[in-house]
């Protein structure tokens, strides 16, 4: 989810530099702006700070996944510049109702309701207070005041009903999904188990009749059949979780690798669980794949972070570099973060912060 809303935060940076921009060429060509490509010194440098700023949060939203502070301090940034622009240019026309409304369409598509209907209130209040101080409490132009509230209103209703149209749509594919996995496990792996089941009955109705080399011939045959069918289920979950399937070089590890295997964190038990789980995954990649001689495992308490680290002095991930995707997925889920470590010249090695909640 954070690497989309840095995604999000990209997108919203990129169109306040074309806003910026647009605003500018917008002034230079409006003649109630003092003439043809006419621009006073203060109000010139108000928007070449705003598309200053525009382009340095652009490169700070590029530069950091985590962008939280960077879309607090933007939202404060895009209001103020909005309120600096409508006191400059406050008159006949002015461009400081896109900034207003601007500030208002990225917090419709970055914030929640709440945070939504806070950042309208103060945009609203600030156009309608330079508006009165501009041109007094009772003029005309201070139902631009209201306009802006109805277009804020608009935007964030329009906003709240496609993240609903959204979730609604996400649950009906999900449902279609479902009906889909239902119907092959019924009608492929179920029945399968049915016919593996039928087999080792007739096995054992052979071993009572003494007919031992017509049972094994029979438990050769079904434990190709499982072979078979464990290959496609193992190919079958891997296409639900869009992952490649290992090379078949690759080849199983030796059983006698040596586990470290060190914990002292505190968390729920929903966490433990999964914290669990990537544990025993990491075990089982090491077996399977690692070929490793020894392998830490670690499990630490931080400040607001429980710290994973999965170490080995096995092949390695190779040219690959993607972490194991059942591991990357319970990390993602429990909204942490991983890091697969490339410093390092032998072995695999993967580093994950969980929050404790």
């Amino acid at each position: 989810m954070t690497k989309e809303f840095g995604t999000l935060d990209l997108q919203v940076a990129r169109a306040r530099v074309v806003v910026s921009i647009l605003a500018v060429l917008s002034i230079y060509i409006d003649p109630n702006a003092g003439g043809l490509f006419h621009l006073g010194p203060l109000l010139l440098t108000t928007l070449g700070c705003h598309l200053l700023y525009s382009a340095i949060a652009n490169v700070a939203v590029t530069r950091h996944s985590d962008s939280s502070a960077v879309r607090a301090l933007s939202t404060i940034l895009d209001l103020s510049f909005a309120t600096a622009i409508a006191f400059l240019t406050e008159g006949g026309t002015s461009p400081s109702f896109v900034f207003f409304v601007f500030a208002i369409v990225a917090a419709v598509s970055r914030m929640g309701a709440r945070d939504t209907l806070l950042v309208t209130l103060y945009s609203v209040s600030l156009y309608a207070l330079v508006i009165a101080f501009s041109h007094g409490l009772l003029s005309p132009y201070m139902m631009r005041a209201v306009y802006l509230a109805i277009a804020g209103y608009l935007i964030g209703f329009f906003g709240r009903e496609r993240v609903r149209f959204e979730t609604r749509l996400r649950e009906l594919e999900a449902e279609t999904e479902r009906m889909t996995i239902a119907r092959s496990l019924h009608d492929g792996y179920i029945q399968a188990l049915a016919g593996i089941n039928l087999r080792l009955e007739t096995c054992r109705d052979m071993l009572r009749c003494n007919q031992v080399n017509e049972a094994l011939a029979e438990a050769a045959e079904l434990q190709t059949g499982i072979e078979r069918e464990y290959d496609r289920v193992r190919s079958y979950v891997r296409f639900l979780a869009k992952t490649a399937l290992p090379k078949s070089t690759e080849t199983m590890a030796a059983p006698e690798t040596a586990f470290r295997f060190t914990a002292d964190f505190v968390t729920c038990g929903s966490i433990i669980e999964h914290l669990l789980q990537i544990v025993l995954e990491g075990v089982r990649n090491v077996q399977r794949h690692a070929r490793a001689g020894s392998s830490t495992i670690a499990v630490e308490q931080g400040a607001k972070m429980i710290r994973v680290r999965l170490d080995d002095d096995g092949v390695g991930f190779g040219g690959a570099k993607v972490p194991p995707w059942t591991i990357a997925s319970r990390v993602a889920e429990l909204n942490g973060r991983l890091r697969l470590r490339e410093d390092l010249p032998v072995g695999a090695h993967l580093e994950m912060e969980i929050p404790t909640a």
